[in-house]
């Protein structure tokens, strides 16, 4: 299992402006700033199953520790960071979650299965 911030930016009032902001300023702020991180994925919401979306885009930091995340976190830098989202999310404020991810791997879930029954169940 590791720990990860997810979140979430909803869409803004200029979407063309936000998305630029994001990938130019936002991204290498975040890189410069969390030097605990482990891996960022970031995703552009396409839709949801009902249509539109409340959420353009999605963020996952990932850290190896909840102490880790917590001293990126309590820096300066985080700050500005946090300072920085704020500004360029002008369609509302971004929400942010704190999550323990557990990862599924049904590849090798299938492969085990196979192997110690000879079939899948």
């Amino acid at each position: 299992m590791s720990i990860k911030v997810v979140v979430l930016y909803p869409y803004s009032k200029d979407q063309e402006a936000f998305e630029k902001a994001y990938m130019e300023e936002h991204i290498p702020l975040v890189t410069k700033s969390l030097t605990h991180m482990t891996k960022a994925v970031y995703t552009r919401v396409l839709m949801s199953p009902s249509g539109s979306a409340p959420f353009c885009r999605i963020a996952e930091l990932h850290f190896p520790s909840l102490e880790t995340l917590q001293a990126d976190f309590s820096t300066a830098e985080a700050q500005a960071l946090n300072a920085h989202a704020l500004s360029i999310s002008t369609g509302g404020i971004p929400v942010a979650l704190i999550c323990e991810e557990e990862t599924v791997n049904f590849v090798q879930l299938v492969k085990e299965q196979v192997l110690s029954n000879g079939r899948l169940e």
